[in-house]
């Protein structure tokens, strides 16, 4: 033991002095870990947090700040919530003309200072506080903690020293607690926008994020509710090195929601999505699409003998942006129910704003969870016994007024109109009420024949009303539809779809060029007489194409670009803030000692996607085929008039009956021969001006955002489709 004492002595010296070698103080590694094990402890059976995401602010938008510090830091002193979560896109970082996307320290500083005076007009501790990057957030930032992660330096995580990309926080409710669980999913290294786009969690942070949602499931007896935030979508979110998902995570833990942001209100006001585990044959379509918001369940018999563990299934809430829509949305969990509202701010502050907790919003709020426990008896009956909701306002308010409407006449018709009661005190934040009712008369096989709607009345006598949301006792969800541009956001896997995308289309416009040289030579030749003949589209679209193929010059020039964009760098650039160059393939971007380091090769893979499949599809596809029916224009064009000019000289001959006459040479052909004036062609090339104001509109903004010269840094990208297309007008505008 006299010799033990001093080894233990020596070695807590040596393990200081590493953390010291390290750069790491000792109050900072104790402050981490108590941070990740950190539990809040509340009164009461409901607790409620407030969202923020994508305030971008812009030196170029003072408003968005200035509106930001008027209305959040009152509404936040009002809300009285228990975390406040701002999930990414702090800063803007993009120039006046949004082509240019790198860091601005002065958006961070305006944040930091922002931020300041809202946490001091809440009235809230800072620890309560916690912001997430977004890909806005990390363009142009070669290494985190290095001298453009302004981040590390401004933002609320950075200044309390949680350093870790996973950073969880637990709200004790009564008996239940409430984890939540921020990701930092962004680029280790970070590229300029515009292949800033996806969210790329490693494997290191998938077994972090395991690790952390993870840390209350002993003893198994202890209700939890399970939430995790980040920035970005899982549409939106690439696999791991070894092919892992953040979906897979969170089915496995069965969490109650994910909230995001990224996709801003632009693209749709329902965002969200709902996630389940599938079989293998569903699930293998699922990696790529999901069809609808909340995919129909197949009917089965209940299995109530199996008990009511949880399900591996969850809700993706994205929230709408502060950017544009000056949204700000409010979560409650009560009772394990978890909820929301969003507030629109554009219209000004809300004096009074009700959330309802109980019960749910048929439409977004539903597992399978709620169905089977409610159709196996096995729920908790007093949480079902009573409708209720929480009630903030800046006026004391004097009546809370419940009622339920029926839509199964095709009519809302009042069934239920009742007397909400307060529950606990009302000095500050949310007041819960609640109003007893008999959950049993509204069960109903129809998830949206019920509908739901609260009043309040302050005391000036201003009544404020929560939009009708449709409930479902039973726990039957009401499974609406995306619009067309929703479900491009939200139902498509992207990182994903990159590969097979890429390379139909690759495969596609290869087929349009080899096919049709391919029956050249095998002697089937399509003409125009052909097609004339036979009236067959088939035949018509072989012979355009066959005609492409008779403009050798184009065919190969087209063959050759192809090559080009599968084996040469497309462009070299500027990747980073200040300096770092590399160059950018249909694979990523290779930046000299930078993408070794991090493990990949390739950087922004599949985030590259965005300029490489517009290119191919609305670029190259178009040219093609713009070329290959200038050449079938000037061929029929031909055509038309050789036909004229037989028919000329017959008519000729017949009147004057003498010898013909060949009206097509110089000296003999009528002055007033007109053979019209092809406006197929005029047609064409307003669309081949089409295609190159695209075609140099994408080069301008490649030119801003990478700081490039067109001639030095991307001349093959930049020039081969231009002068393939003059070729083409010139060839084919000259008529023998």
């Amino acid at each position: 033991m006299g010799i033990l004492r001093p080894v233990i002595v020596i070695g807590f010296v040596i393990f200081f002095f590493v953390l010291v070698g390290l750069g790491i103080p000792t109050s900072a590694v104790g402050r981490v870990a108590e941070e990740q094990k950190r539990v809040i402890e509340l009164e009461g059976p409901v607790a409620w947090a407030v969202q923020l995401s994508d305030l971008h602010f812009s030196v170029h938008h003072p408003s968005r700040a200035l509106d930001f510090r008027r209305l959040v830091g009152p509404a936040l002193s009002s809300i009285r919530p228990a975390l406040v979560l701002l999930t990414g896109d702090l800063t803007d970082g993009k120039s006046k003309d949004l082509l240019t996307m790198k860091q601005n320290e002065k958006e961070w500083i305006e944040y930091e200072s922002v931020m300041e005076d809202v946490i001091q007009r809440s009235g809230l501790d800072r620890s309560v506080f916690y912001d997430v990057r977004g890909n806005h957030d990390n363009f142009g930032v070669p290494a985190v903690g290095g001298a453009l992660d302004f981040f590390s330096k401004y933002s609320v995580n950075g200044r309390l020293g949680r350093r870790s990309n996973v950073n969880s926080v637990t709200l004790q409710t009564g008996e239940r607690k409430l984890l939540f669980v921020g990701l930092d999913s962004t680029m280790p290294v970070g590229i300029r926008g515009p292949t800033n786009l996806f969210g790329h969690p490693s494997d290191e942070l998938l077994a972090e994020i395991d690790a952390q949602l993870s840390q209350w499931d002993s003893p198994s007896w202890v209700p939890v509710t399970k939430i995790s935030f980040g920035h970005f979508p899982l549409s939106f979110t690439a696999a791991s090195e070894s092919g892992k998902t953040l979906k897979e995570i969170f089915l496995k833990h069965s969490i109650s929601a994910y909230l995001c942001g990224h996709l801003h209100t632009k693209f749709g006001k329902n965002l969200k999505r709902y996630h389940h585990s599938t079989s293998h044959m569903l699930s293998s379509s699922e990696m790529f699409f999901q069809l609808n918001m909340q995919p129909q369940a197949s009917s089965k018999t209940e299995n109530c003998s199996s008990g009511t563990g949880p399900e591996d299934e969850f809700w993706e809430w994205e929230m709408g942006d502060w950017r544009k829509s000056r949204m700000m949305r409010i979560l409650a969990i009560d009772n394990g129910h978890v909820s929301y509202v969003d507030i629109d701010f554009k219209s000004g502050t809300k004096e009074t704003i009700i959330l309802p907790t109980f019960p749910l919003d048929s439409r977004f709020m539903y597992t399978s969870l709620f169905e089977r426990r409610y159709a196996c008896k096995l729920m908790a009956p007093a949480s079902y016994e009573t409708i209720r909701a929480l009630v903030f306002s800046t006026s004391p308010v004097v009546s809370v007024m419940v009622r339920i409407f029926d839509l199964r006449g095709g009519d809302f018709s009042m069934v239920m109109e009742s007397l909400m009661s307060m529950n606990g005190n009302n000095t500050y934040g949310g007041v819960y009420y609640s109003a007893p009712w008999n959950y049993r008369a509204f069960e109903d096989p129809s998830p949206s024949r019920y509908w739901l709607q609260i009043v309040a009345k302050d005391a000036t006598g201003r009544p404020s009303f929560t939009e009708l949301r449709p409930f479902s006792v039973n726990g039957f969800g009401a499974q609406p539809t995306w619009t067309w541009k929703e479900f491009f956001v939200m139902g498509c896997q992207w990182a994903a779809l990159y590969g097979p995308l890429l390379w139909c289309v690759l495969c596609f416009l290869f087929s349009l060029l080899l096919i049709p040289k391919v029956l050249m030579h095998a002697h089937k030749q399509f003409t125009y007489k052909h097609f004339v003949d036979k009236k067959s589209i088939f035949i018509g679209v072989a012979w355009i194409l066959q005609e492409l193929c008779n403009i050798p010059a184009v065919w190969f020039g087209f063959l050759g670009y192809l090559l080009f964009l599968l084996l040469v760098p497309w462009f070299v650039g500027h990747v980073f803030t200040n300096d770092g160059k590399g160059y950018m393939t249909y694979k990523g971007w290779v930046v000299e000692g930078v993408s070794q380091k991090e493990g990949s090769f390739f950087l922004g893979h599949p985030d590259i996607m965005v300029i490489v499949i517009p290119h191919l599809v609305l670029v190259v596809l178009p040219t093609v085929l713009a070329a290959a029916a200038l050449a079938s224009e000037k061929i029929h064009y031909q055509e038309r008039v050789r036909a004229t000019l037989e028919k000329k000289e017959d008519d000729y001959s017949h009147q004057h009956k003498g010898p013909p006459v060949k009206l097509n040479s110089r000296a003999n052909r009528p002055s007033k021969l007109r053979f019209g004036n092809r406006w197929v062609r005029k047609f064409l090339l307003i669309v081949c001006l089409g295609i190159s104001w695209k075609h140099f509109s994408n080069c301008m903004a490649l030119i801003k955002a990478y700081e490039m010269n067109p001639i030095f840094h991307f001349p093959g990208y930049s020039f081969s489709i231009p002068l393939l297309l003059a070729y083409t007008v010139y060839h084919t505008g000259r008529v023998s």
